[in-house]
C-alpha cells in the first residue's frame, strides 16, 4: 500500500474532499423517508395540505442538493481514479524499463502487457468505487440504522440480527472465490500470449497454412479463460441470493411485527412506511458493500501481480563503483578473463573458460555452429547479462565498474533480431543519437549502404515505417539498424549476424565503409561467412560454449581444422 500511496498522495485534496461530498449526499438521501413519514402522518392522515406542500418542497430541494453534490463527487472521484491509474501505469512501465534481460525473461511479455492494462484497470476501478461507494455504503448503513433506531428500537433489532449474518456469509464466499480471481488473470496472460505470438508470426502461419491450428490454440485458451471466469463468478454471485433471502425475511418480519404495532397504536403508518424505506436503504448499502468487497477481491489479485513487478529488484544494476561514474571508455580494448556464464535456472554453463584479448581498433570475427553461444558471449560485453565467473575488462577496467549509461552509450550493438519502431526512418535512426543532424544521419546511412534505397522512397528519410518495419525488406531493415548504431560512433561495435539478409557485395561495401568511418573502433562481428572472417584482424571459433580456435585468419588456416572446413565449404569450384 505504501507504493500506491506514493501515487495517491498526489490526489490527497480529492481524497479529502470526496468524503465530505459523500456525507452530504448521504444526509440528503437518508432524511427523505423522515419527510415522507411527516407527509403521511401529519399531512395525509390529518388532511393538512399545507404540511404536504411545505414538506414536499423540502424533499425536492434536498433531492436537488443531493444530486448536485453527487455530480461534483463523480467529477472529483473520476479525475482522481483515472489519474491514479495513469500514474500507476507509468510507474509500472518505468519499472519494466529498469529490468534486466533476465528479469524480462522471468516475466513473459504477454503477462507484463496484462499487468499494464487489465490489472491496473481493475485497481483504478476500485479506487473509483472506494471514493464513490465505499464511503457511501457504510455511511448510508449507519445513518439508516440511526433513523430506524430513532423510529422504533424493537423493530431495529431485526436488522441488527440480519446484518451480521450477511457479513459472515459474504466473508466466506469471497474468501473461497479469491484464488480463482488470481487464476482468471493468469488465464488472461495465456490468452494474450497466444494472440501476441500469432500476430508476430502471422507470415509464418500463413506460409505454412496453419491458420486452423492457430485458431484451435486460441479457442482452447479462450475457453479456458471462459471456464475460469464462470467458476469464479458462480462463487461470487451467490452473495446476491443470500443477501436477498436474508433481507426479504427481514422485510417480512418487520411488516408482520410493525403491522401489529400499527394496529395497537404503538407505531404510526407513516413511520412504518419510512421504516420500510430505510430497510431498502440498508439493503442498497449492503449490496454496495458486497460489490465493493467482490471488486476488492478481484483487484487484490491484480494488485499482487503489479506489486510483484514493482517489488522486483533489477538483477543487473550499477555497482557502488559504477554509481560513482568515474570511468570513461576511450579506446575500446576488451579482455575476457576466465569468463564463464550460465542463464538463471539452467544447470550448465553456456560459456566456459573464455579467454581472449581484443586490442583497440581490431575487428574480431566470432564463428561457430548454431547454439555455440556466440550471442551470449557478445551480450556480456555491454553487461546485458553478468558473468557467472571471471571478468571482462574494457580499457583495463571491469565492466562492472562502469556506470551502465556510460557503458551502453559507448557500445553500439546491432542485435540478431533487428527491431524498428513505428515512426519515420529518421525517427528510428535518431534512436542511435537523439540530437543527430541530417548530415550525420546521411553519413551513417551511406556507411551502412542504406542512403540510396532510403532516397528511392517517395518521402525519403520521412518515410513512415509500420510496426516492426513491416514495409521494408529484411536487408533494408538490417542496414537501417546498422546505421542507427553507427550514429553513436561507438568505441566498441557489436554486429550480431546483422548482415545475414544482405548480399555478399553489399556486405563487403559495408565492411569497407565501417573501416573508414570507425577507424579506431573495436568491432565484434558474429558471422557465418568466410569472406567476413578473412577480412577480420582475429577470428574466434566457438564450439559448445568454448573457444576451440583463435588467431588471425592466416594462422587459423594453418592450425585449425574447423576453420579450414568452414573455409572449404564456402568455396565454389568451376570445372
Amino acid at each position: 500500500m505504501k507504493k500506491y500511496w506514493q501515487i495517491l498522495k498526489k490526489y490527497k485534496l480529492s481524497l479529502i474532499f470526496s468524503p465530505l461530498l459523500v456525507l452530504i449526499a448521504v444526509l440528503c438521501e437518508t432524511v427523505q423517508p423522515m419527510f415522507m413519514a411527516k407527509i403521511v402522518d401529519d399531512g395525509v392522515m390529518l388532511r393538512d395540505l399545507s404540511v404536504i406542500t411545505e414538506t414536499g418542497t423540502y424533499m425536492i430541494l434536498v433531492s436537488i442538493a443531493g444530486l448536485i453534490v453527487t455530480i461534483i463527487n463523480v467529477a472529483v472521484s473520476s479525475r482522481a481514479s483515472i489519474g491514479f491509474g495513469t500514474d500507476l501505469r507509468t510507474t509500472l512501465f518505468d519499472k519494466i524499463q529498469q529490468l534486466s534481460f533476465f528479469d524480462m525473461d522471468r516475466f513473459s511479455s504477454a503477462s507484463l502487457i496484462t499487468r499494464l492494462t487489465n490489472d491496473i484497470t481493475k485497481i483504478q476501478q476500485v479506487i473509483l468505487m472506494i471514493m464513490r461507494m465505499m464511503l457511501r455504503a457504510p455511511l448510508l448503513l449507519i445513518m439508516a440504522l440511526f433513523f430506524v433506531m430513532t423510529i422504533n428500537a424493537h423493530l431495529a433489532l431485526i436488522l441488527l440480527v440480519a446484518i451480521p449474518i450477511l457479513g459472515i456469509s459474504v466473508y466466506f464466499i469471497l474468501r473461497k472465490g479469491f484464488p480463482f480471481f488470481l487464476k482468471v488473470q493468469q488465464r488472461i496472460d495465456e490468452l494474450n500470449e497466444v494472440v501476441r505470438e500469432n500476430l508476430i508470426n502471422i507470415r509464418v502461419v500463413k506460409s505454412f497454412v496453419r491458420e486452423e491450428h492457430e485458431t484451435k490454440k486460441f479457442v482452447k485458451s479462450s475457453e479456458d479463460l471462459r471456464d475460469m471466469v464462470i467458476h469464479a463468478s458462480n462463487i461470487v454471485v451467490s452473495i446476491f441470493p443470500v443477501m436477498q433471502l436474508v433481507m426479504n425475511l427481514s422485510i417480512i418480519a418487520i411488516l408482520w411485527a410493525g403491522g401489529f404495532q400499527v394496529m395497537n397504536g404503538e407505531l404510526k403508518v407513516g413511520e412504518l412506511i419510512s421504516f420500510v424505506n430505510y430497510l431498502a436503504q440498508v439493503l442498497m448499502a449492503l449490496m454496495f458493500l458486497s460489490m465493493i468487497f467482490m471488486n476488492l477481491a478481484r483487484a487484490s489479485a491484480s494488485s499482487e501481480r503489479i506489486l510483484e513487478v514493482l517489488n522486483t529488484e533489477p538483477s543487473l544494476t550499477n555497482t557502488p563503483e559504477g554509481l560513482l561514474d568515474k570511468y570513461r571508455i576511450t579506446r575500446g580494448d576488451v579482455i575476457f578473463n576466465e569468463v564463464a556464464f550460465r542463464y538463471e535456472g539452467t544447470g550448465e554453463d553456456v560459456l566456459h573458460n573464455i579467454n581472449f584479448h581484443a586490442l583497440a581498433g581490431e575487428t574480431i570475427a566470432i564463428a561457430g555452429a548454431t547454439g555455440s553461444a556466440k550471442t551470449s558471449l557478445v551480450q556480456l560485453i555491454p553487461r546485458l547479462y553478468d558473468t557467472t565467473f571471471g571478468d571482462i575488462l574494457i580499457d583495463g577496467v571491469s565492466v562492472k565498474s562502469y556506470n551502465l549509461d556510460e557503458l551502453h552509450a559507448s557500445i553500439g550493438m546491432v542485435l540478431q533480431k533487428n527491431e524498428l519502431f513505428t515512426g519515420t526512418i529518421a525517427d528510428n535512426l535518431r534512436w542511435g543519437k537523439e540530437d543527430a543532424t541530417m548530415e550525420e544521419i546521411e553519413e551513417a546511412c551511406r556507411a551502412a549502404e542504406a542512403h540510396d534505397f532510403i532516397l528511392s522512397f517517395t518521402d525519403g528519410y520521412e518515410t513512415q515505417l509500420g510496426r516492426g518495419g513491416v514495409n521494408v525488406s529484411g536487408g533494408q531493415k538490417q542496414r537501417i539498424c546498422i546505421a542507427r548504431a553507427l550514429l553513436r560512433k561507438p568505441k566498441i561495435l557489436i554486429l550480431d549476424d546483422s548482415t545475414s539478409a544482405v548480399d555478399t557485395e553489399t556486405e563487403l561495401k559495408i565492411r569497407k565503409n565501417l573501416h573508414q568511418l570507425l577507424q579506431n573502433t573495436t568491432v565484434f562481428i558474429i558471422t557465418q561467412r568466410i569472406h567476413t572472417m578473412q577480412s577480420a584482424d582475429k577470428v574466434i571459433v566457438l564450439d559448445d560454449g568454448e573457444i576451440i580456435a583463435k588467431g588471425t585468419p592466416a594462422e587459423l588456416m594453418e592450425t585449425s581444422s574447423v576453420y579450414r572446413e568452414i573455409y572449404n565449404s564456402q568455396q565454389i569450384t568451376f570445372n
